[in-house]
Formats: structure tokens, sequence, C-alpha cells
């Protein structure tokens, strides 16, 4: 019914990182995890990270403590229960091709992701990109690479545009 690369981007928006550690929040597992104060109050990567690896324990130790069905189950009721809204709302699209869409649609027009500053050793770059379609200034993102700053962007671009 639905061709094959929709099926692996679906599947993919729903075992990535982002999504894992939401369902982790839902679920409450910050409440339970010991973190330097650093991650406590970082919003980043990183914590996102650690609370999406804290989801994957859980199903590991409900695996084998209880088995193949249970683990099943929790999954399903807590992971795959996502997969609608993730249809819908077209989270299976990255942000930067999602917002290319809707620009080419809307305004007929490509949009251009500008460096506006580049912070930082070498080693450790950060990036403030701006998106920008036409002359007008969509969004801005910052992250460790252009391209995670150009998925920011788009993201902050995205928000704006929908409401």
């Amino acid at each position: 019914k639905n061709p094959e690369g929709d099926l692996t981007n679906w599947r993919s928006a729903l075992v990535k990182t982002e999504s894992i550690s939401e369902v982790a929040k839902k679920l409450g597992y910050e409440d339970y995890l010991l973190m330097s104060r650093g991650e406590a109050t970082s919003a980043g990567r990183a914590r996102q990270l650690i609370l999406a690896n804290s989801f994957e324990a859980v199903v590991g130790a409900i695996y084998l403590d209880q088995g193949y069905d249970v683990a099943k189950k929790f999954i399903t009721k807590n992971l795959i229960s996502n997969l609608p809204e993730i249809i819908e709302n077209k989270l299976y699209i990255d942000s930067k091709s999602h917002f290319q869409e809707l620009a080419q649609e809307k305004e007929g027009i490509t949009p251009r992701y500008e460096v506006v500053a580049e912070e930082g050793p070498d080693h450790d770059k950060t990036f403030t990109i701006a998106v920008k379609v036409g002359e007008k200034e969509w969004g801005k993102g910052v992250g460790p690479s252009k391209q995670l700053a150009q998925q920011a962007a788009a993201e902050d671009a995205l928000k704006k545009y929908q409401n």
C-alpha cells in the first residue's frame, strides 16, 4: 500500500534519538536519571541521547525479564503509537527538506542558508546559520556543524511558518 521509501522514513522517524527521548520524557525517566549539574541543565543533543538510551535500556530489561511479547507490547504502546502523528505532521521528513517543500510550494523559491557566525576554536566550532526565502529571513539555528545548524534553522523557520 505504501512505497518502501515511505515505510523506511517512518521507521527512521520512530527510532531516531529525538523521538525516543521524547517518549522517555513522557514516561518520566528524567526523574530517575542521575546526571551532573551540567547535563541536568542542558537541553542539548547529549541529554537527548541519555534519555533515548534509558528507554532502550528499559526495553532490554523488559525483554530479558519478561520476554519478547511483553517487550513488544511496551514498544507498541509507547513508541509505535506515535506513528499516526509522525505521518500526519510529516515528521518523517527532515526539517530542511520539509521547509524546502513548503517554501517552493508557497513562494516558488528554494530557501538558502547563510552562515551568520562562526565561534570557537577549529576543533570546537559553533555555527549560527540563517535560512532565507528571497530576502526574508525565516529562521536561525545554532549547531556544532553547518549541517546541524541548517537543520536547526529549518526547524525554527517551520515553527514560524506554521504560526
